[in-house]
């Protein structure tokens, strides 16, 4: 693997310019790009970098968070609050998900995407209206583990921290998540199959290949 230093500004340029081209293999007029990657690595930055880059060359994108979509707090915290195989397998609406986010945007879809179902803060539905993703328009989606649910993306980017950065840049009271990233990285391999890996342990000088 071939990695090159970058800057934050730089990266988001040239993700935009390999994905104005893209098109969907399954016919879709909506191209379904993952920006995965922990809390920490703060996946939602490089996504609307990406946006605005997209904006900025004539193609509309919407930038969805999973956070968006978690599951009420009854049902996280279930077994307590820092159960790590819940986090793993029960935190975000998987479900919701793929019928709000992705069925609109099947071939022959209607494009009208739900951009959040719960406010975290609030643990109540947000209550938000579709958005209606014109043709070409494309799906910017964000959040943790996310290249385990066979989602029908089109284009992934993972980005990394080694064990180390993450444990310094995950605040201490989520460091009980941290067992279900190491499981992640054991069982996805997302450094491996992402179509761009990020090496994030630089804050100001990230690392690609691409």
């Amino acid at each position: 693997m071939r990695l090159e230093a970058i800057t934050w500004e730089r990266l988001g340029d040239l993700l935009a310019e390999q994905l104005l081209d893209l098109k969907p293999d399954d016919g879709s007029p909506w191209p379904r790009i993952a920006f995965d990657g922990a809390p920490a690595a703060h996946p939602g930055d490089l996504a609307e970098r990406v946006a605005e880059a997209l904006r900025l060359r004539g193609r509309p994108a919407l930038v969805v968070a999973t956070e968006g979509f978690l599951r009420p707090a009854s049902l996280r915290f279930e077994h307590g609050h820092r159960d790590v195989e819940a986090y793993y397998d029960g935190w975000f609406d998987t479900g919701a998900l793929w019928r709000e986010v992705f069925g609109p945007l099947d071939p022959g879809g209607d494009g009208r995407v739900l951009s959040d179902l719960w406010d975290p803060i609030t643990d109540r539905a947000t209550r938000s209206r579709r958005v209606q993703l014109p043709p070409g328009a494309l799906l910017l989606l964000h959040g943790p583990l996310l290249l385990r649910h066979w989602f029908p993306f089109d284009f992934t980017v993972h980005i990394r921290l080694s064990p180390n950065a993450l444990r310094r840049r995950t605040p201490e009271s989520e460091h009980w998540t941290l067992p279900a990233y190491e499981r992640y990285d054991s069982e996805a391999a997302p450094g491996d199959t992402a179509d761009v890996l990020v090496r994030a342990d630089d804050p100001r000088h990230p690392a690609w290949n691409g």
